[in-house]
């Protein structure tokens, strides 16, 4: 996963000043990547809103002839069993940007408070901190999640966020902890140390602020991870076992010979969904690095 460019991080022009900002967004709305980007996750986000109120159906009801194409019925077609993929598709976009937020904010979570707690105390909590990521960071990850899957015989969206979560967290904490050192020996910190500010508000209201646009993009790639890394669970059989989602779309197609059978609108849609969402993301925070970095701005 790339890490968002060093420079912006710390660029604190950008998170302070006024006319940075009116600069920022001028940038911003003038980069295509990042408008194209913007464009195409708020599509499907609008569809994943609005689109279960154009079906009457359920994602998992039985409602036609199997194995139909396309049509002004099935606008996607139905499964070997008679299921909308439309119904489906529109559902499984909700559980994709549920599971997108609530992973990808989890980790943001575990990662900043890592992060910032080594960073800035250093020493010997850094070092107890930086032994724990690197625990983490070598786990067997699909070993663990096999163990997990034996025990819960019933995962929710939720649940799958929470392993996200817990598994996800090692670089941010990599990268912010790096940041923070970058920052803890700035003026303004030493003035709010000897100031008798205490931790917690020197972090959050000194330190943190000045990695704002660092953060953000932070968010968005750890957006992007965790709906990937969804699909992939959903996809070898480890998602949730209620509920649909677009990976778990292209887990059944698979498992029902949609592809022999010559199905193709049962594993496109979902397929085109996941990537597009996910490339989406990824060419925002290209074109967020370039906001943030003068160095990188288009003029």
């Amino acid at each position: 996963m790339t890490v968002p460019s060093v420079d912006q991080g710390v660029d604190t022009k950008v998170d302070r000043v006024p006319g940075a900002r009116r600069e920022a967004l001028y940038f911003a709305l003038r980069n295509k990547k990042l408008v194209g980007g913007l464009t195409v996750v708020l599509l499907f986000l609008v569809l994943a809103v609005v689109g279960p109120m154009l079906t009457a159906h359920g994602p998992r009801e039985y409602v036609g002839p199997p194995m139909q194409p396309p049509s002004s019925e099935y606008w996607f077609g139905t499964t070997t069993f008679g299921q909308d993929v439309f119904a489906q598709f529109v559902y499984g976009l909700r559980a994709t940007f549920r599971v997108g937020i609530l992973g990808g904010g989890l980790t943001a979570i575990i990662g900043m408070f890592v992060g910032f707690t080594a960073g800035y105390r250093g020493g010997l909590v850094d070092e107890t901190l930086n032994m724990i990521t690197n625990v983490v960071l070598v786990l067997p990850v699909l070993a663990v999640l096999l163990i997990i899957s034996a025990y819960l015989r019933v995962r929710s969206v939720e649940v799958q966020a929470l392993i996200i979560g817990l598994f996800s967290w090692p670089w941010v904490a990599r990268a912010i902890r790096a940041q923070t050192f970058s920052l803890r020996s700035r003026d303004f910190v030493d003035l709010a140390r000897l100031s008798g500010v205490p931790t917690r508000r020197i972090i959050f209201g000194e330190i943190a602020p000045n990695m704002a646009s660092y953060l953000f993009m932070v968010f968005i790639l750890l957006f992007g991870g965790a709906v990937l890394f969804a699909a992939t669970l959903d996809f070898i059989g480890l998602g949730p076992t209620e509920g649909i989602s677009l990976g778990l779309m292209l887990n059944n197609s698979v498992k029902w010979s949609a592809l022999q059978l010559g199905m193709s609108w049962w594993f496109i849609p979902p397929g085109i969904g996941i990537t597009a969402i996910v490339g989406a993301f990824y060419i925002m925070n290209v074109g967020l690095d370039e906001v943030f970095n003068p160095k990188l701005r288009e003029m």
